[in-house]
């Protein structure tokens, strides 16, 4: 076992027993961490599309850019930059917005999402299926198969939500 899978299963033992955890950014600055959150992104079919103009994307990862990421983080000059705009097609003939953010961008948030997600999913509600690692849509219909009954249902769907026309 990596200390990289060490260090997110010491993260998911203190989410379990809710038990806080500290300093957090100085072990995010792990280069194995950026590796690790890097094999997660490059397998997905989206993962080499380039982000804002001029983003080199993921094709060109290198041990010397994620040294130079992880400093930039460390030293306070990282910096969020806005994701490219493109519009995909919807089933009903309309266009659904999507933000590609640049290779950088993805990799924070990879290693971000890896710690959150270790720490807050032991916390989650086994019943809670939305957007969750091994759970979908098809999970949540296969536990309703189970009930005998219910006394209410809700169920939703914020249209419009995250449209930035209004």
């Amino acid at each position: 076992m990596t200390s990289t899978h060490r260090f997110i299963e010491i993260i998911h033992k203190c989410g379990k027993q809710n038990y806080p955890i500290k300093k957090v950014f100085r072990r995010m600055l792990d280069v194995d961490l950026f590796l690790h959150a890097y094999g997660k992104l490059y397998p997905n079919k989206g993962s080499m599309t380039k982000g804002v103009e001029g983003d080199e994307g993921m094709d060109g990862m290198s041990l010397e850019r994620i040294h130079s990421l992880i400093a930039e983080l460390r030293n306070g000059t990282f910096r969020w930059k806005p994701s490219r705009r493109v519009y995909a097609p919807k089933g009903n003939g309309q266009r659904r917005p999507i933000g590609i953010p640049s290779w950088k961008d993805k990799l924070v948030q990879e290693v971000i999402r890896l710690i959150l997600e270790a720490y807050y999913e032991p916390q989650f509600s086994d019943l809670s299926h939305g957007f969750r690692p091994h759970r979908s849509c098809h999970t949540a219909l296969e536990e309703v198969k189970k009930w005998s009954g219910t006394r209410w249902w809700i169920e939703g769907d914020i249209k419009g939500c995250f449209d930035l026309t209004s």
